[in-house]
């Protein structure tokens, strides 16, 4: 297991239930580590919005967020809010990523979510990737799921404020949303920051962590 940022990484999986949570969720980690190692390998995930305009954001909106990754993207088609039904096609679909890549780091929903469909593939995860690193991210909404993090990934100002803007200017279909805008999101990451000492951060959780502390 690595050790986060003491080694090299060279290749990372991002996961989603639906286009735009790894995006809301860990994109200012993903413009962090894309802008520090160009050419970083990232597999991509996303469950529902295949073929329809939520893909056109989705694949538009990672490559903004991984600028000069080998980024490699499937959307599939699984409907909204129905994976526990669909579960057989979304293992098969984190079998075959796992059949194609060996990553450094995964970047998925946190098993607690509380949306049904987020805590589905987060379960997932560790059926297929045994002995990886893997970073629940948090998204925010009316359930009040909202917990104690484990890890945090600090944000610089420019970072963070970066994010926002590809988030509010490539998912123009959530935009009708009352909880997605610049407050939501800064104000998540002004309070992760205070956390780590920084003025802003991601967090995560983390269920499983293997130390190498005589290496």
């Amino acid at each position: 297991m690595i050790r986060l940022g003491a080694g090299s990484l060279d290749a990372i999986v991002a996961v989603g239930a639906h286009c735009d949570d790894i995006a809301i969720g860990a994109g200012g980690t993903l413009l962090t580590l894309c802008l520090a190692r160009p050419g970083l390998r990232v597999d991509a995930l996303v469950l529902s919005g295949g073929g329809s305009e939520r893909e056109q954001e989705e694949r538009a909106a990672l490559a903004a967020f991984c600028p000069g990754a080998d980024l490699r993207l499937t959307v599939l088609k699984l409907p909204d809010g129905r994976m526990p039904v669909h579960w057989d096609e979304a293992k098969a679909a984190v079998e075959e990523l796992r059949g194609r890549t060996d990553p450094d780091l995964i970047l998925a929903p946190r098993t607690d979510d509380a949306h049904q469909d987020h805590r589905g593939l987060a379960k997932l995860i560790p059926t297929a990737f045994r002995d990886h690193l893997v970073l629940g991210y948090e998204i925010v909404k009316w359930d009040g799921d909202l917990g104690r993090p484990a890890a945090y990934q600090p944000l610089t100002p420019e970072i963070a404020e970066r994010k926002v803007r590809l988030l509010q200017g490539h998912y123009p279909s959530q935009r009708h949303r009352p909880w997605y805008d610049r407050e939501a999101f800064l104000g998540l990451a002004r309070i992760r920051g205070i956390e780590c000492h920084e003025r802003y951060a991601e967090a995560f959780a983390v269920t499983k962590l293997t130390l190498n502390l005589g290496g």
